[in-house]
């Protein structure tokens, strides 16, 4: 099923005014950028978790990203993605000598998903799912635990039992750490080695081996 996204691009204090950095593209060129290498977080997206993030970041004067950070958002992986694809954009823009390189820019961007059975969703199931997130969290840190205690030699049956049962809950089985492969490799196309190697991590930090091929290619 299609996904769509609709994104608003405000750069707030005139940044496409003359004495103003401009994305190399103009405004156009920015939402091209962005359209063209955001994905849409997993969690986010199968709960139907839309809006918008801030995102607060300056640039220094070859138009390199520094200092980014979220603004306003939701604490869950739609930030993570938005800060993400920003930081991507390092070095993409162009920065007048004039400007202030002090003074911060800040870029909202909305997630909007259409056509994904959302309509269904109530803004109460949202908010609890967006609550959820953080135990959701705290329990796959319980799965990366265990799995660092037994690389070490240290872990029992019983626990491991238990933590596929957890990792089975958590929606970790093999078409989780697929899409998770996927993700990783599209963001090694867009130049992001650094989010790639971070999913690649994660699938082994998990207890799976499909990413020793890309971890060994790609991130040492």
């Amino acid at each position: 099923m299609a996904i769509h996204l609709a994104f608003i691009f405000h750069l707030l204090a005139s940044v496409f005014l003359n004495d103003s950095p401009e994305f190399k593209g103009g405004a156009r060129g920015l939402n091209s950028f962005i359209t063209r290498n955001l994905i849409y977080p997993e969690y986010s997206k199968q709960n139907c978790v839309q809006g918008t993030i801030q995102i607060s970041f300056r640039l220094d004067r070859k138009g390199g990203i520094i200092e980014s950070r979220v603004q306003k958002g939701f604490g869950i992986d739609l930030d993570d993605e938005a800060l993400r694809i920003i930081r991507l954009t390092s070095g993409h823009w162009k920065v007048p000598q004039s400007f202030d390189t002090t003074q911060s820019i800040v870029i909202p961007i909305n997630f909007s998903l259409k056509e994904y059975n959302c309509a269904e969703r109530s803004q109460e199931d949202i908010r609890t799912s967006i609550a959820a997130y953080k135990a959701h969290e705290d329990l796959s840190k319980a799965v990366i635990n265990f799995y660092e205690k037994k690389n070490n030699g240290s872990y029992s049956a019983a626990d491991e039992m238990k933590i596929l049962e957890l990792k089975q809950q958590l929606g970790y089985d093999e078409r989780f750490f697929d899409r998770l492969l996927r993700q990783g490799q599209q963001k090694l196309k867009q130049g992001d080695k650094y989010g790639a190697c971070e999913d690649f991590n994660l699938i082994r930090k998990l207890g799976s081996e499909k990413s020793r091929k890309q971890l060994a290619e790609n991130c040492r």
